[in-house]
């Protein structure tokens, strides 16, 4: 029951007139598309000025409303998004997404010291997490996503997101990329706008390392590069030549492995991509 203020008049109408205009308040009006599954990843819109929380955590908005949302390999199923302005719940939504079932990958014939690193090796293998990391911070007000992805090569996927590794014969962490084998050389182009956050020469497991963030804190890893074509800071359209496919750090062959990562959550690229298309 509510307590009524004891006024009268025209302000008892006009007090009542608001509270009627609270309760009828709208919901904010909210959007969210993509791939509700493990590993893959989710465009949403709201009013612009709202707050996005997911699963209790803050997600960057737009200033024109959009935000994402990513989930990674093995990201629970359960999850509850809630927008808010101007500080107060408005909306919530509670959704499931769905379980895969990952392939598991034996690589034999990789040198023993990039499978199980020499102490000597450690301090290297530091810095370069460390570098990685941050390049993956910025966090700009940007949605050069919107506009889609394309196969930065063309070639043969030789290993997928999410696959179990048995590196010569041991198991190791699960694979978070695509790789798609071409020869040395092979152009490599930017599959979305973005800024170059990172161009690394040779690190020791990804070799050749070149990161593109795509705004939102969203980016992608190419590994493995025999040459990076761009520079730190600079500007990428999509499809600009970006690298060239290699055979440095962990491989067995050349290939490019590309990766994605939106805030902590590690993402499948080729959820975002049409089909490779057939090799001649």
């Amino acid at each position: 029951m509510i307590n009524l203020p004891n006024i009268k008049g025209s302000s008892f109408i006009g007090w009542l007139l608001l509270l009627l205009m609270m309760a009828l308040r709208p919901a904010v009006a909210m959007t969210l598309e993509g791939d509700y599954v493990q590993g893959g990843m989710l465009i949403g819109q709201v009013e612009p000025g709202s707050q996005v929380s997911v699963n209790g955590q803050s997600v960057k908005v737009s200033r024109t409303g959009e935000f994402l949302v990513g989930f990674d390999r093995d990201a629970p199923l359960q999850h509850k998004l809630v927008v808010s302005r101007d500080g107060q719940p408005r909306q919530s939504r509670q959704f499931t997404i769905k379980a895969r079932e990952y392939q598991i990958q034996r690589i034999d014939g990789l040198p023993p010291s990039k499978v199980s690193p020499p102490k000597r090796d450690w301090e290297r293998i530091k810095k370069d997490v460390a570098l990685v990391k941050q390049a993956r911070k910025l966090n700009e007000d940007r949605t050069d996503f919107l506009n889609g992805f394309i196969w930065p090569s063309k070639g043969v996927i030789s290993g997928v997101f999410g696959s179990q590794r048995i590196l010569n014969g041991e198991p190791r962490r699960p694979h978070y990329g695509v790789d798609v084998a071409a020869p040395v050389g092979t152009l490599v182009v930017a599959p979305a706008a973005g800024v170059v956050t990172l161009a690394h020469p040779d690190m020791f497991f990804s070799g050749g390392t070149l990161i593109i963030d795509h705004g939102l804190q969203l980016s992608s890893s190419f590994l493995h590069l025999n040459k990076i074509l761009v520079k730190e800071g600079q500007v990428v359209k999509q499809g600009d030549p970006i690298a060239e496919i290699g055979a440095t750090g962990r491989v067995t062959g050349p290939h490019l492995d590309w990766r994605m990562n939106l805030r902590a959550a590690r993402i499948d690229p080729q959820l975002l991509v049409p089909p490779m298309p057939e090799q001649e």
